[in-house]
Protein backbone atom coordinates (compact mmCIF):
# COMPACT_ATOMS: atom_id res chain seq x y z
CA UNK A 1 0.00 0.00 0.00
CA UNK A 2 2.87 2.18 0.66
CA UNK A 3 4.52 1.50 -2.53
CA UNK A 4 1.28 2.43 -4.31
CA UNK A 5 1.00 5.85 -2.60
CA UNK A 6 4.10 6.86 -3.51
CA UNK A 7 3.68 5.64 -7.24
CA UNK A 8 0.47 7.96 -7.02
CA UNK A 9 2.39 11.03 -5.60
CA UNK A 10 4.50 10.90 -8.33
CA UNK A 11 1.63 10.74 -10.63
CA UNK A 12 0.53 13.54 -9.09
CA UNK A 13 3.51 15.51 -9.47
CA UNK A 14 4.21 14.65 -12.92
CA UNK A 15 1.04 15.55 -13.85
CA UNK A 16 0.82 19.17 -12.10
CA UNK A 17 4.03 19.55 -13.65
CA UNK A 18 2.90 19.06 -16.84
CA UNK A 19 -0.44 21.38 -16.67
CA UNK A 20 1.92 24.35 -15.39
CA UNK A 21 5.33 23.39 -18.05
CA UNK A 22 7.08 25.38 -18.30
CA UNK A 23 6.61 27.33 -14.97
CA UNK A 24 9.35 29.69 -13.29
CA UNK A 25 12.19 27.11 -13.82
CA UNK A 26 14.50 27.78 -17.23
CA UNK A 27 14.86 24.89 -19.69
CA UNK A 28 18.06 23.97 -20.24
CA UNK A 29 19.69 23.01 -23.63
CA UNK A 30 22.08 20.78 -23.03
CA UNK A 31 25.03 21.27 -26.27
CA UNK A 32 27.81 18.61 -26.06
CA UNK A 33 30.18 20.77 -27.56
CA UNK A 34 32.73 23.73 -26.62
CA UNK A 35 30.78 27.07 -26.49
CA UNK A 36 31.04 29.03 -30.50
CA UNK A 37 30.98 26.21 -32.43
CA UNK A 38 28.23 25.52 -34.78
CA UNK A 39 26.16 22.95 -33.03
CA UNK A 40 26.59 25.80 -29.92
CA UNK A 41 25.12 28.75 -32.35
CA UNK A 42 22.51 26.95 -33.29
CA UNK A 43 21.36 25.95 -29.92
CA UNK A 44 21.55 29.46 -28.75
CA UNK A 45 19.38 30.65 -32.03
CA UNK A 46 16.50 28.10 -30.93
CA UNK A 47 16.48 28.67 -27.45
CA UNK A 48 15.77 32.86 -28.57
CA UNK A 49 12.75 31.25 -31.32
CA UNK A 50 11.45 28.76 -28.86
CA UNK A 51 11.39 31.16 -26.39
CA UNK A 52 9.22 33.97 -28.69
CA UNK A 53 7.28 30.55 -29.70
CA UNK A 54 6.15 29.68 -26.40
CA UNK A 55 4.60 33.41 -25.80
CA UNK A 56 8.33 34.61 -23.77
CA UNK A 57 7.24 33.26 -20.52
CA UNK A 58 9.43 31.05 -20.59
CA UNK A 59 13.89 31.24 -19.92
CA UNK A 60 15.98 29.31 -21.65
CA UNK A 61 19.72 28.51 -20.60
CA UNK A 62 22.23 27.15 -23.37
CA UNK A 63 25.03 24.53 -20.82
CA UNK A 64 28.17 23.15 -22.97
CA UNK A 65 29.18 19.79 -21.76
CA UNK A 66 31.86 19.09 -23.97
CA UNK A 67 34.18 15.95 -24.52
CA UNK A 68 34.30 12.50 -25.34
CA UNK A 69 32.66 13.78 -29.44
CA UNK A 70 29.62 14.69 -27.39
CA UNK A 71 28.86 11.84 -25.49
CA UNK A 72 29.15 12.92 -21.59
CA UNK A 73 26.56 15.52 -22.62
CA UNK A 74 24.18 13.29 -23.95
CA UNK A 75 24.41 10.80 -20.96
CA UNK A 76 24.12 13.63 -19.04
CA UNK A 77 20.60 14.32 -20.27
CA UNK A 78 19.92 10.82 -20.56
CA UNK A 79 20.28 10.76 -16.63
CA UNK A 80 18.21 14.03 -16.15
CA UNK A 81 14.75 14.36 -14.13
CA UNK A 82 12.18 13.87 -17.09
CA UNK A 83 10.57 17.09 -16.34
CA UNK A 84 11.13 18.73 -19.88
CA UNK A 85 13.71 21.34 -18.27
CA UNK A 86 17.15 19.33 -19.02
CA UNK A 87 17.12 19.03 -23.16
CA UNK A 88 19.85 17.37 -25.33
CA UNK A 89 20.45 19.54 -28.88
CA UNK A 90 22.81 16.97 -30.91
CA UNK A 91 23.75 16.49 -34.54
CA UNK A 92 24.75 13.44 -36.45
CA UNK A 93 26.81 12.18 -33.12
CA UNK A 94 23.69 10.99 -31.91
CA UNK A 95 23.65 8.30 -34.80
CA UNK A 96 27.42 7.91 -34.94
CA UNK A 97 28.18 7.29 -31.59
CA UNK A 98 26.80 3.73 -31.42
CA UNK A 99 29.69 2.81 -34.27
CA UNK A 100 32.20 4.84 -32.58
CA UNK A 101 32.06 3.87 -29.16
CA UNK A 102 32.01 -0.07 -27.99
CA UNK A 103 30.95 0.87 -24.64
CA UNK A 104 28.42 4.00 -24.72
CA UNK A 105 27.09 5.02 -21.69
CA UNK A 106 23.49 5.19 -22.75
CA UNK A 107 20.94 4.17 -25.40
CA UNK A 108 20.49 6.82 -28.29
CA UNK A 109 17.13 5.05 -29.00
CA UNK A 110 16.02 3.88 -25.36
CA UNK A 111 17.28 6.49 -23.61
CA UNK A 112 15.63 9.97 -24.91
CA UNK A 113 12.43 10.72 -26.21
CA UNK A 114 12.66 12.71 -29.60
CA UNK A 115 11.68 15.97 -29.84
CA UNK A 116 12.03 16.82 -33.63
CA UNK A 117 14.70 17.31 -36.31
CA UNK A 118 16.19 21.26 -36.39
CA UNK A 119 18.22 21.72 -39.72
CA UNK A 120 20.31 20.14 -42.03
CA UNK A 121 24.17 21.03 -43.70
CA UNK A 122 24.89 19.73 -46.97
CA UNK A 123 28.49 18.37 -47.45
CA UNK A 124 30.92 19.00 -50.27
CA UNK A 125 34.19 16.84 -52.21
CA UNK A 126 36.58 19.14 -52.06
CA UNK A 127 40.30 19.11 -53.46
CA UNK A 128 43.40 21.01 -53.29
CA UNK A 129 44.10 23.95 -55.81
CA UNK A 130 46.45 21.56 -57.83
CA UNK A 131 44.46 18.36 -58.01
CA UNK A 132 44.79 17.71 -61.69
CA UNK A 133 40.68 16.43 -61.62
CA UNK A 134 38.39 19.41 -62.80
CA UNK A 135 35.40 17.48 -62.48
CA UNK A 136 33.76 14.36 -60.45
CA UNK A 137 34.02 12.05 -63.42
CA UNK A 138 37.73 12.73 -63.65
CA UNK A 139 38.14 12.71 -60.06
CA UNK A 140 37.41 8.95 -59.31
CA UNK A 141 39.20 8.28 -62.69
CA UNK A 142 41.72 9.86 -61.39
CA UNK A 143 41.70 7.79 -57.99
CA UNK A 144 41.49 4.81 -59.41
CA UNK A 145 44.92 5.72 -61.29
CA UNK A 146 46.89 6.97 -58.45
CA UNK A 147 45.69 4.54 -56.40
CA UNK A 148 47.58 4.41 -52.82
CA UNK A 149 49.48 7.60 -53.72
CA UNK A 150 46.47 10.12 -52.07
CA UNK A 151 45.21 11.09 -48.76
CA UNK A 152 42.22 12.83 -47.26
CA UNK A 153 42.04 14.59 -44.89
CA UNK A 154 39.84 14.99 -41.63
CA UNK A 155 38.96 17.18 -38.40
CA UNK A 156 39.15 14.17 -36.02
CA UNK A 157 37.56 10.58 -35.57
CA UNK A 158 33.68 11.29 -35.56
CA UNK A 159 34.29 14.56 -37.13
CA UNK A 160 31.70 15.57 -39.91
CA UNK A 161 34.69 15.07 -42.32
CA UNK A 162 35.37 12.03 -40.99
CA UNK A 163 32.25 10.44 -41.41
CA UNK A 164 31.43 12.08 -44.70
CA UNK A 165 35.44 10.88 -45.89
CA UNK A 166 34.69 7.12 -44.71
CA UNK A 167 31.20 6.50 -46.34
CA UNK A 168 32.35 7.95 -49.48
CA UNK A 169 35.88 6.21 -49.86
CA UNK A 170 33.11 3.35 -48.83
CA UNK A 171 30.92 4.08 -51.86
CA UNK A 172 33.55 4.11 -54.42
CA UNK A 173 35.48 1.40 -52.96
CA UNK A 174 38.45 3.89 -52.58
CA UNK A 175 38.91 2.54 -48.83
CA UNK A 176 42.60 1.22 -49.56
CA UNK A 177 43.01 4.00 -52.27
CA UNK A 178 43.58 7.02 -50.12
CA UNK A 179 45.49 7.52 -46.74
CA UNK A 180 43.25 8.93 -44.65
CA UNK A 181 45.42 11.72 -42.29
CA UNK A 182 43.32 13.23 -38.94
CA UNK A 183 43.99 16.55 -37.99
CA UNK A 184 43.13 18.43 -34.22
CA UNK A 185 39.83 20.11 -35.89
CA UNK A 186 38.74 21.54 -38.81
CA UNK A 187 40.73 24.60 -39.84
CA UNK A 188 44.07 22.54 -39.49
CA UNK A 189 42.43 19.99 -41.79
CA UNK A 190 41.54 22.88 -44.16
CA UNK A 191 44.59 24.58 -44.29
CA UNK A 192 46.69 21.66 -44.91
CA UNK A 193 44.10 21.36 -48.32
CA UNK A 194 44.45 24.95 -48.81
CA UNK A 195 48.21 24.71 -48.67
CA UNK A 196 48.46 21.20 -51.15
CA UNK A 197 49.88 19.01 -48.02
CA UNK A 198 46.82 17.06 -48.13
CA UNK A 199 44.57 16.05 -51.86
CA UNK A 200 41.17 15.78 -50.43
CA UNK A 201 38.67 16.22 -47.94
CA UNK A 202 34.86 15.79 -47.73
CA UNK A 203 33.18 18.76 -45.16
CA UNK A 204 29.92 20.68 -44.63
CA UNK A 205 29.20 23.93 -46.43
CA UNK A 206 29.52 25.69 -43.42
CA UNK A 207 33.25 25.12 -43.61
CA UNK A 208 33.72 25.05 -47.35
CA UNK A 209 31.46 27.44 -49.17
CA UNK A 210 34.13 30.32 -48.37
CA UNK A 211 36.93 28.93 -49.50
CA UNK A 212 34.81 27.41 -52.75
CA UNK A 213 33.97 31.14 -53.61
CA UNK A 214 37.39 32.16 -52.82
CA UNK A 215 39.02 30.02 -55.61
CA UNK A 216 41.38 27.72 -52.57
CA UNK A 217 39.84 24.64 -53.54
CA UNK A 218 38.47 22.81 -55.87
CA UNK A 219 34.52 21.42 -55.71
CA UNK A 220 33.89 18.42 -57.11
CA UNK A 221 30.04 16.99 -55.96
CA UNK A 222 27.46 17.48 -52.91
CA UNK A 223 26.42 15.07 -50.84
CA UNK A 224 22.56 15.61 -50.54
CA UNK A 225 19.85 13.48 -52.64
CA UNK A 226 18.63 16.08 -54.45
CA UNK A 227 20.97 19.22 -55.95
CA UNK A 228 21.55 22.47 -54.40
CA UNK A 229 19.33 24.52 -56.79
CA UNK A 230 18.63 27.36 -54.03
CA UNK A 231 22.30 28.09 -53.21
CA UNK A 232 24.00 30.02 -55.92
CA UNK A 233 27.63 29.01 -55.47
CA UNK A 234 26.95 25.21 -55.37
CA UNK A 235 23.42 24.66 -57.71
CA UNK A 236 25.46 23.73 -60.99
CA UNK A 237 27.82 20.89 -58.69
CA UNK A 238 26.10 17.56 -59.17
CA UNK A 239 24.93 14.92 -56.48
CA UNK A 240 26.62 11.90 -55.35
CA UNK A 241 23.61 10.22 -56.72
CA UNK A 242 24.00 12.00 -59.78
CA UNK A 243 27.81 10.29 -60.29
CA UNK A 244 26.16 6.88 -59.91
CA UNK A 245 26.85 6.35 -56.01
CA UNK A 246 23.17 5.30 -55.56
CA UNK A 247 21.11 6.15 -52.34
CA UNK A 248 24.04 8.03 -51.30
CA UNK A 249 22.51 10.76 -48.81
CA UNK A 250 24.57 12.16 -45.95
CA UNK A 251 24.23 16.07 -43.66
CA UNK A 252 24.88 17.15 -40.44
CA UNK A 253 21.72 17.51 -39.18
CA UNK A 254 20.42 18.83 -35.54
CA UNK A 255 17.89 17.70 -33.19
CA UNK A 256 16.45 17.65 -30.15
CA UNK A 257 15.68 15.36 -27.22
CA UNK A 258 14.44 15.05 -23.91
CA UNK A 259 15.28 12.12 -21.13
CA UNK A 260 13.46 9.17 -21.46
CA UNK A 261 10.05 8.91 -19.42
CA UNK A 262 9.18 12.76 -19.86
CA UNK A 263 5.16 12.72 -20.04
CA UNK A 264 3.08 13.51 -23.28
CA UNK A 265 2.14 16.72 -22.41
CA UNK A 266 5.24 18.24 -21.98
CA UNK A 267 6.22 16.72 -25.27
CA UNK A 268 3.64 18.51 -26.83
CA UNK A 269 4.14 21.72 -25.90
CA UNK A 270 7.90 21.49 -26.26
CA UNK A 271 7.16 20.11 -29.77
CA UNK A 272 4.58 22.68 -30.62
CA UNK A 273 7.09 25.42 -29.19
CA UNK A 274 9.72 23.97 -32.04
CA UNK A 275 7.76 23.64 -34.47
CA UNK A 276 6.79 27.43 -34.08
CA UNK A 277 10.43 28.21 -33.61
CA UNK A 278 10.96 26.56 -37.12
CA UNK A 279 8.79 28.68 -39.14
CA UNK A 280 10.89 31.67 -37.12
CA UNK A 281 11.99 34.48 -39.84
CA UNK A 282 14.42 35.72 -37.77
CA UNK A 283 15.39 31.94 -36.66
CA UNK A 284 15.66 30.76 -41.18
CA UNK A 285 17.71 33.49 -41.73
CA UNK A 286 19.84 32.30 -38.77
CA UNK A 287 20.35 29.13 -39.99
CA UNK A 288 21.18 30.11 -43.71
CA UNK A 289 23.74 32.04 -42.39
CA UNK A 290 25.25 29.21 -41.22
CA UNK A 291 24.83 27.30 -44.67
CA UNK A 292 22.03 25.31 -42.63
CA UNK A 293 18.58 24.37 -44.22
CA UNK A 294 15.92 24.49 -41.95
CA UNK A 295 13.58 21.11 -41.78
CA UNK A 296 10.28 21.41 -43.07
CA UNK A 297 9.39 18.01 -43.76
CA UNK A 298 8.09 15.38 -41.19
CA UNK A 299 10.99 14.95 -39.42
CA UNK A 300 9.62 17.74 -37.25
CA UNK A 301 7.40 15.05 -35.74
CA UNK A 302 8.50 12.79 -33.10
CA UNK A 303 8.27 9.18 -34.48
CA UNK A 304 9.97 10.18 -37.68
CA UNK A 305 12.87 12.43 -36.03
CA UNK A 306 13.24 8.75 -34.26
CA UNK A 307 12.34 6.69 -37.11
CA UNK A 308 15.48 8.90 -39.12
CA UNK A 309 17.87 8.73 -36.50
CA UNK A 310 17.24 4.81 -36.56
CA UNK A 311 17.94 4.71 -40.26
CA UNK A 312 21.27 7.07 -40.11
CA UNK A 313 22.59 4.21 -36.98
CA UNK A 314 22.06 1.53 -39.40
CA UNK A 315 24.04 3.48 -42.41
CA UNK A 316 26.79 4.56 -40.23
CA UNK A 317 27.79 1.90 -38.08
CA UNK A 318 28.93 -1.01 -40.87
CA UNK A 319 30.63 1.74 -42.48
CA UNK A 320 32.84 2.73 -39.02
CA UNK A 321 33.23 -1.23 -37.83
CA UNK A 322 34.65 -1.55 -41.60
CA UNK A 323 37.11 0.97 -41.17
CA UNK A 324 37.78 -0.46 -37.37
CA UNK A 325 38.64 2.49 -35.88
CA UNK A 326 36.65 3.37 -32.48
CA UNK A 327 37.01 6.47 -30.07
CA UNK A 328 37.36 3.85 -26.81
Amino acid sequence: MKRLLVLAAAATAIFANAQTFPGSKPITFVVPFAAGGPTDRVARDLAEAMRKSMGGGANFVVENVNGAGGTIGAAKVSKASPDGHTLLLHHIGMAAAPGLYRKLPYKPLDDFEFLGMINEVPMTIIGKPQLAANNYRDLENYIRANSGKLNIAHAGLGSASHLCGLMWQAAINAKEAMTTIPFGGTAPAMNALVGGQVDMMCDQTTNTTGQIEAGRVKAYAVTTAKPLSGNKLLKDYPTLQEMGLKGFNLTIWHGLYAPKGTPPAVMAQLNAALKLALKDPDFIKKEEGLGAVVVTDNRVEPAAHKAFVAAEINKLKPVIDAAGKYAD
